[in-house]
C-alpha cells in the first residue's frame, strides 16, 4: 500500500455576530477550517486538520509513494518539517484516521483504550460580567457538566476573580472550576505583557478560598522557574503546555516538575503519535494530562481518541459556550455536530479511524483560496 496524493484544502465562514474570544483583542468575524487528506492506491483516504500549515505544500513528495502504516517514520518527517516551517501535525491525525480505516479499528482502541466514553468539562472562551457568567455556570450544571473553566483576561485580575465568587454563589459545589489565565502566549498583535510570578501568586492566592481546581497557564510559556515556583507555593495546580511545539519543550516541564497538568494539543505539537508517548510519560512521573482542544471538530476527535486511547486521568476539554461559540460554528465541515450526553460525556464509537465524517456539500459552498 502506497500514499499517492495529499490534498490540502481551505474553507471560512463568516461570524456574525462575531466571536469576542477571551484571548484576542479582536474579535474574530471569520473562521477558517483546512483539511488535510492523504489517499492511498487502494482508496482510502485520511482526514486531518488544524491551524494552517505551510510548508506542507510542495513538501508531498516526503510522504508520496510510502507506506501510510509507517506512522513512526512520518511523525519524523513531520517534526522536521515543523522545525522549519509551520505546524504540520494536523497531517499526523490524517495518516492516525488513514491506519484505523486500514485495519478497521477506531483509533482509540488502537492505542489501547478500553472505552469511547469521556467526561468532558465545559470550555467557555468569552469575558462575561459576573452575573452572566453565574447564569452560564448555572445553565452548564443544568446540563450535566461537572466541571467548568473560566477565562480571565479583564483589565485587572481582581474584576476576574469577582466571576469566580458570582460562579461560587450561584452554583455552590455542584462543579468543580477550573481558570485559565492565557498568560501562556499572545496573539501577533497583542503586545501586552504576561503576568509576573506575583501576579500569578497573588491571584491563586485571592483563588484558594474558592476552590479552583487548576490555574492554566498562569505565566510565560517559557518560565519554567516561575511555574515551578509557583507549583510549591500554592495548593491550586497548575497546567500548560497547549501550544508546546515540540516534543522536548513537554519533556522539559515533565523534568522540572513545574505542572500538574500537562495540556498539549495534538494539532499544535506532537500529533497522536508524539503525544502518546509524552503522556505515558507524564503519567509516570505523576503529571495528569487533558490536551487543549480549542480548534475545529476534527482537533476535538483527534484529542479525544488520544485520551480515550491512554485511560482518562480528568475530562477533556470540551468548547461551548453558547451564543458566540456554538457546536454548530466549531464543527464546521462535519456532518453533524459533536455533542455530549447528559452526563457530559462524549461517546466515540467503533467507526474506524477517527469517525470523521465530512459535508462535502457545505465545504464545497465554504471553499477558499
Amino acid at each position: 500500500m502506497k500514499i499517492t496524493k495529499i490534498e490540502l484544502t481551505h474553507h471560512a465562514i463568516d461570524l456574525d455576530p462575531p466571536f469576542p474570544a477571551s484571548w484576542d483583542p479582536v474579535p474574530r468575524r471569520r473562521f477558517v477550517v483546512d483539511i488535510v487528506r492523504v489517499a492511498t492506491d487502494e482508496g482510502l483516504v485520511g482526514i486531518g486538520s488544524g491551524d494552517p500549515m505551510p510548508g506542507l505544500a510542495g513538501n508531498e513528495h516526503l510522504f508520496i509513494g510510502h507506506d501510510p502504516r509507517d506512522l513512526s517514520r512520518h511523525a519524523r518527517i513531520i517534526d522536521n518539517l515543523s522545525f522549519f516551517y509551520g505546524r504540520i501535525w494536523p497531517l499526523d491525525l490524517a495518516l492516525w484516521d488513514l491506519f484505523g480505516k486500514i485495519t478497521g479499528q477506531p483509533v482509540w482502541r488502537l492505542l489501547g483504550g478500553s472505552s469511547g466514553r469521556i467526561l468532558c468539562y465545559a470550555s467557555s472562551g468569552t469575558l462575561r460580567d459576573p452575573g452572566a457568567m453565574a447564569e452560564q455556570a448555572a445553565a452548564f450544571a443544568e446540563r450535566g457538566y461537572r466541571h467548568m473553566k473560566i477565562r480571565f483576561h479583564e483589565e485587572h485580575w481582581r474584576k476576574d476573580v469577582a466571576k469566580i465568587e458570582a460562579v461560587r454563589t450561584a452554583i455552590g459545589d455542584r462543579m468543580e472550576l477550573m481558570v485559565d489565565c492565557n498568560q501562556g502566549w499572545r496573539m501577533p498583535w497583542d503586545a501586552s505583557p504576561s503576568w509576573t510570578l506575583k501576579d500569578a501568586l497573588a491571584v491563586a492566592k485571592a483563588l484558594e478560598p474558592l476552590g479552583v481546581f487548576w490555574l492554566e497557564e498562569p505565566l510565560h510559556r517559557s518560565d519554567v522557574q516561575g511555574m515551578k515556583a509557583l507549583r510549591d507555593a500554592t495548593p491550586i495546580r497548575v497546567a500548560a503546555g497547549e501550544l508546546a511545539r515540540d516534543l522536548e519543550s513537554m519533556r522539559t516541564f515533565i523534568r522540572a516538575g513545574c505542572v500538574d497538568v500537562l495540556q498539549t494539543d495534538v494539532v499544535c505539537g506532537g500529533g497522536i503519535s508524539g503525544l502518546a508517548d509524552v503522556f505515558r510519560e507524564a503519567r509516570a512521573a505523576g503529571i495528569a494530562f487533558t490536551p487543549h482542544t480549542w480548534g475545529n471538530g476534527i482537533g476535538l476527535l483527534g484529542n479525544a481518541h488520544l485520551v480515550a486511547g491512554l485511560g482518562p486521568m480528568l475530562p477533556l476539554e470540551f468548547p461551548y459556550d453558547p451564543p458566540e461559540w456554538t457546536t454548530a460554528r466549531r464543527d464546521h465541515g462535519l456532518a453533524r455536530t459533536i455533542e455530549v450526553d447528559g452526563q457530559a460525556c462524549m461517546n466515540l464509537d467503533e467507526t474506524p479511524g477517527l469517525g470523521i465524517e465530512l459535508d462535502e456539500d457545505k465545504l464545497a459552498a465554504t471553499r477558499i483560496g
